[in-house]
């Protein structure tokens, strides 16, 4: 996957941090999960009309969590959802558990882009890329809470997923990688060549906002004003 393949996320539910990002055209799009809607105090109801803001400043796609542990529930908070968006609008995220797979398999045949989230073993990531997901979402802070070295990890699941063929008439799948604390993290993951990522909107200001930049920029301003 080379770089213009690339898909930048904001994670976030507070429509007004997001509203501070968007439009901009190095973002794909918005992520969500029901963490980040109960912190923002977004109800379950209000939730496609999050989104659909999202998507009128520009997100080109957005991401939604189905709430159900099992299959059948899945895939009724998935259709739930889809009904309002354009298709491939919108892409379904759903745990990596047994369930999750079976439930994600089954929307991915109808032609509905899904995120396998919460993956934390690689089997989890080549299961995705096996079965067409469009993505496949490890957590970098979380897997390094836990002890484990997360961006050894993500670079195994990366050369999994690379080494899978893309199943026949979609894209390849694509690690998004989620709990993404600094810039530096941000910088080490696109090393590894991973497809997507998805960062608070703190960390996208961080990223476009360079204090020596800005500095040359008024300085550039100011010489420009004397002329």
């Amino acid at each position: 996957m080379n770089a213009t393949d690339f898909h930048l996320y904001i994670d976030s539910a507070d429509i007004a941090q997001i509203e501070a990002c968007l439009p901009h055209p190095v973002i794909h799009g918005v992520t969500t999960n029901p963490t980040l809607l109960r912190r923002a105090g977004v109800a379950r109801a209000d939730v496609p009309g999050l989104l659909a803001r999202c998507i009128e400043r520009g997100a080109r796609q957005v991401q939604a969590q189905v709430y159900s542990a099992e299959a059948d529930g899945m895939l009724e908070d998935a259709l739930g959802l889809l009904r309002h968006f354009d298709e491939g609008q919108l892409v379904v995220k759903i745990p990596a558990t047994r369930q999750g797979l079976q439930a994600g398999a089954h929307l991915i045949a109808q032609g509905v882009p899904v995120t396998w989230t919460a993956v934390y073993a690689l089997e989890q990531a080549h299961f995705a890329a096996q079965l067409g997901a469009a993505y496949a979402a490890p957590y970098l802070g979380r897997l390094n809470d836990s002890g484990v070295d997360g961006l050894a990890r993500i670079a195994q699941m990366q050369a999994l997923v690379a080494q899978a063929p893309a199943p026949a008439a979609r894209t390849r799948t694509r690690l998004l990688v989620a709990s993404v604390r600094s810039r530096d993290a941000y910088l080490s993951l696109l090393e590894l060549g991973v497809g997507a990522i998805t960062i608070p909107p703190p960390l996208f200001a961080e990223l476009m906002d360079h204090p020596a930049t800005l500095e040359a920029e008024r300085g550039f301003l100011a010489d420009a004003a004397a002329c």
